[in-house]
């Protein structure tokens, strides 16, 4: 029987989860060489949310103690040589953040917009089509586009934390969590999204473009909370 965890911090739940797989592995529980069970069954053996154990399980393969195998599943590689402790913020907990800041904050770029700033929201929009079209990764055009709608609001401070938040994208953790959520499509479908929130700023409809942004931003925590890792769905 695994004991359940007792989270302490919340905000890097995955860590404490991470380890105590790692413990498993130690202690025998989980033998190098064999297949981890199901995302939803380690969920309900440690007590945790699913979205937390894919968190724990990208900590886990950066640190080398699991292989994820493409449709295969995730198998036992040993302790790992690598702490989780510098890998990034939970990427589903800084798209919570961001919900917050980004949703609130369109609203006030929406009524401050300038011909200037709203070229530079569109030239973002086009580099995102352009990449989306050529079949290459749009974060970079995507950082692009949400830096330039945080500008429009005229709070320097309120911009800078956009980019903080964004940054960590960039992350060990983000960037291969978006290496297994990641598509065409689901660029495709962040591309729609960033074109409603454009098009609710050239109408200066504050409350459409609040709403495009949040919806924007829970579709992408969804995008990544709601797909499990290669073969550890069941």
């Amino acid at each position: 029987m695994i004991e359940h965890l007792k989270p302490a911090d919340s905000r890097r739940l995955y860590q404490q989860i991470a380890e105590q797989i790692r413990e498993l592995i130690r202690h025998g529980h989980f033998v190098p060489g064999t297949r981890l069970p199901p995302e939803r069954e380690l969920a309900q053996q440690l007590g945790v949310s699913r979205p937390s154990v894919r968190e724990a399980l990208i900590a886990l393969e950066i640190a080398g103690s699991v292989e994820v195998r493409m449709g295969a599943g995730i198998y036992v590689r040993g302790t790992g040589d690598h702490a989780t402790a510098g890998l990034g913020e939970s990427p589903l907990e800084l798209m919570q953040a961001r919900i917050v800041l980004e949703g609130g904050l369109v609203s006030q770029a929406c009524a401050r917009a300038t011909a200037e700033g709203m070229a530079a929201v569109r030239e973002a929009v086009a580099a995102m089509r352009e990449a989306v079209a050529s079949g290459r990764t749009a974060l970079d055009a995507d950082r692009r586009f949400h830096l330039a709608v945080a500008a429009m609001a005229g709070n320097a401070v309120l911009e800078r934390l956009v980019g903080e938040l964004f940054s960590e994208r960039y992350s060990p953790m983000s960037m291969l969590l978006s290496a297994h959520a990641d598509s065409r499509q689901t660029w495709e479908q962040a591309l729609r999204e960033h074109e409603r929130i454009l098009q609710a700023l050239e109408q200066r409809d504050a409350l459409a473009a609040e709403t495009a942004m949040r919806s924007h931003l829970m579709a992408a925590q969804e995008r990544w909370a709601g797909n499990s890792l290669p073969g550890s769905g069941n």
